[in-house]
């Protein structure tokens, strides 16, 4: 089991603002219902929103499971390979109000990772670019393509990166 910290307050907004995650839709009249239920309704949408935004960016697996604990999202199942796995952990912990992202104990890979092959991933801070990550790790800042690369679809663009965000270096 491995845990990935995230900045909660920072990335995409998937769940609306918290106003909007206390509104709950127009449903049949009936009393109301006890605070355990609609806590896990709340639960669900949520999910939902993670599974349909990672079903957008193209990175589903119909093995790969999300289970929602607070602001701890809990990947269980296999994914494609290692570089889809650490995409699957970005790409949800990269979702303002995701504080972790932990893999259960039989989430891994279809086809088997290398020999001590972990993620690298580095958190953006304020006034930081692509080049300046690209030096820090891959030794020249010309080798930005390679971390915008390494980040695809989440990142759509190389200019815009934001504090708070974490990017896949590649290795290697």
């Amino acid at each position: 089991m491995a845990i990935w910290d995230f900045v909660k307050d920072a990335g995409k907004s998937l769940f609306g603002s918290e106003a909007e995650a206390h509104e709950a839709p127009a449903q049949a009249p009936q009393a109301q219902a006890p605070q355990a239920q609609a806590a896990q309704s709340d639960t669900d949408r949520k999910v939902a929103a993670l599974k349909a935004e990672l079903s957008a960016l193209g990175l589903t697996g119909k093995d790969v499971h999300l289970k929602l604990r607070g602001d701890t999202v809990v990947i269980s199942g296999k994914a494609r390979d290692q570089e889809t796995l650490e995409k699957l952990i970005l790409a949800v912990g990269n979702i303002r109000g995701i504080a972790h992202v932990e893999l259960a104990d039989d989430a891994g890979t279809e086809t088997p990772a290398p020999a001590g092959a972990k993620p690298l991933f580095h958190t953006v801070q304020k006034g930081e670019t692509l080049s300046a990550i690209a030096q820090k790790y891959l030794g020249k800042s010309s080798r930005y393509p390679e971390i915008f690369q390494a980040n695809k679809p989440m990142l759509s663009d190389p200019d815009k990166i934001y504090p708070g965000q974490t990017l896949r270096i590649p290795q290697g």
